[in-house]
């Protein structure tokens, strides 16, 4: 059957392939951007995440052209990269709005519908960063890391329900952001990875298209690394 799918984020790298997988198994997807330039044949949605009327309004129109969401990707992230010393009260609140707090939104307003249903998937995209810990990151970490407690939470909130709520949690993916880095500091990233190379957004797919299938229907409070081991699941 044809469910109803709603990835925040999905127009470029990691996002737009989730869109693609689900999309090509013949789901019914709504994307969210701030900008536009979804796939063909999703839904296109302008959504700012960190607007709570913006976020009520994208579902309003989701589930009147595809119903009730049943799998919800929250996968609308930003960075605002530097040493923690300079980093700014914009910095911090900017990337915690977007990237945990906007999290929070969509999955809350998703249980609605979900809770009706007696099913449901929550899937967070989170970071290796988020449990590693990375040099110029604490606010993205502390962000991707906030997504862990969340989905392990709301697993117990809602499991008797038949809702999961996991987390993947991606290493170093290709993508337009990895590709600007110079090879130096790219091959010094793949010293620290046992595979000794960067991933495919296609992998990361694979990961998230698994947790929302039959498969994974007693997978929840789950945080999957697909990161190459470069954090041995930590």
């Amino acid at each position: 059957m044809s469910r109803s799918v709603l990835i925040t984020g999905g127009n470029r790298g990691i996002g737009r392939a989730l869109a693609e997988a689900f999309l090509a198994q013949g789901d019914k997807v709504a994307v969210t951007t701030r900008n536009g330039g979804a796939p063909e044949g999703a839904l296109d949605i302008r959504c700012d995440i960190t607007d709570g009327a913006a976020v009520d309004a994208a579902f309003a129109e989701i589930e009147q052209a595809h119903g009730p969401v049943e799998i919800l990707v929250a996968n609308a992230g930003i960075t605002r990269d530097t040493l923690v010393l300079r980093m700014s009260d914009d910095d911090w609140d900017d990337v915690i709005a977007t990237n945990l707090t906007g999290s929070f939104r969509v999955a809350r307003r998703a249980a609605k519908g979900m809770l009706r249903l007696r099913r449901g998937r929550i899937i967070f995209i989170s970071s290796v960063v988020g449990l590693l810990g990375s040099p110029g990151q604490v606010n993205y970490a502390a962000s991707k890391s906030g997504l862990v407690g969340m989905a392990r939470s709301l697993a117990r909130e809602l499991g008797s329900r038949s809702i999961t709520a996991n987390v993947v949690a991606p290493g170093f993916i290709e993508t337009d952001m990895t590709d600007v880095l110079p090879e130096e500091q790219k091959k010094a990233y793949q010293t620290q990875i046992p595979l000794g190379r960067f991933g495919a957004v296609e992998d990361i797919a694979s990961a998230v298209t698994w947790l929302a299938s039959d498969g994974a229907g007693f997978v929840t409070g789950a945080v999957i690394p697909v990161d190459g081991g470069m954090g041995m699941g930590h």
